[in-house]
């Protein structure tokens, strides 16, 4: 591993600064160091699940201990292959993408990629999906065992007890989920929300009276494209969700609506790519923020975010980056 790339830690509590700002904003005079739900983030940017695999790929790029965290890719009791290609679209304003959970399974994870992130001193985020809530907390003793520090909850997936109807349309579903991943995890449980409802403070507030310990939205927004010359959909399996800077309205306002419904820490992301873009999150009432889809154009993605963010703080004059969160000023 070249000395670019070498892995260190960080004390904790030490906030960037200093050693944790490096090449595009080095000299920056802002805390950064933000908490979700008792989890100290040296910055409040964290790699999105479903962008950043398991982390090896980027760590070619950059040293991963400059991130807040890394969501790892979502995982399930057991390996999955995936949905069939094409898989990939892409859009105007971001992709479509329905991959279908691709992932080796959790305890392949805990045995071959666990021991790779701990190396870096870089907060480890660990997202499941199941088809039962067995299925959830299994999972969720099984990672917090092995030592995550946080345990996303991924309630778009489809509940096979309730016909396929996917846990985050119903807050009935979601509580039951919830619940159960509390009652077998260790560490702060995060559920994320989907934004395919008709009223996501309703979910919101489901889930956190079922115990969760903090949320994050959005996931992606169900969409389609359609080939016009073979008249087929793009995608093999016809819909997927949509990401990228598409959805950064739909983002920021669904933040700004659960903020005010509950109150929980909330990981906000969707079209993320900007300091901009994610000072608009964290107004909106964020306590962090994750970077996805921009991760594919630019790997360096969410190091130029946090830099930018704490260029916006420092040139509004604050002394730490957390407040901005739930700043906004309504008219």
């Amino acid at each position: 591993m070249s000395e670019k790339n070498k892995p260190h830690s960080e004390t904790e509590g030490v906030i960037a600064g200093a050693s944790t700002q490096t090449a595009l904003f080095p000299k920056c005079p802002v805390d950064m160091g933000v908490d979700l739900a008792g989890v100290f983030l040296k910055n409040p940017v964290v790699a999105a699940s479903g962008a950043f695999g398991f982390g090896r790929e980027y760590g070619q790029f950059f040293d991963l201990s400059e991130l807040g965290a890394i969501c790892c890719k979502g995982l399930t009791l057991h390996p999955r292959e995936g949905n069939p290609p094409p898989r990939i679209a892409e859009t105007p304003m971001g992709i479509l993408n329905s991959v279908g959970l691709q992932n080796p399974g959790v305890d392949a994870f805990i045995t071959d990629e666990l021991p790779f992130l701990r190396q870096y001193g870089v907060k480890i985020i660990a997202n499941i999906s199941g088809n039962t809530p067995e299925e959830y907390g299994v999972m969720c003793e099984k990672l917090s065992e092995a030592g995550v520090d946080m345990i996303e909850v991924n309630i778009s997936c489809p509940n096979v007890k309730a016909g396929g109807l996917a846990y985050g349309t119903r807050p009935e579903l979601a509580v039951e989920v919830t619940e159960e991943a509390k009652k077998h995890a260790s560490v702060p449980v995060m559920v994320k929300l989907s934004p395919n409802v008709t009223d996501i403070t309703e979910i919101a507030r489901a889930v956190a009276d079922a115990g969760a310990n903090a949320l994050s939205l959005i996931n992606t927004l169900r969409g389609m494209r359609i080939d016009v010359n073979t008249r087929r959909p793009i995608l093999k399996m016809n819909t997927g969700g949509l990401s990228g800077p598409a959805v950064l309205p739909v983002a920021v306002r669904m933040v700004w609506e659960v903020a005010n419904a509950v109150k929980l820490p909330i990981l906000g992301m969707g079209g993320v790519s900007t300091g901009g873009d994610a000072a608009q999150l964290m107004l909106a009432g964020a306590s962090a923020v994750a970077v996805g889809t921009a991760l594919f154009a630019d790997p360096y993605a969410p190091l130029k975010v946090r830099d930018g963010l704490a260029e916006i703080a420092a040139k509004q004059g604050l002394s730490a980056v957390r407040a901005l969160t739930g700043g906004v000023r309504p008219w």
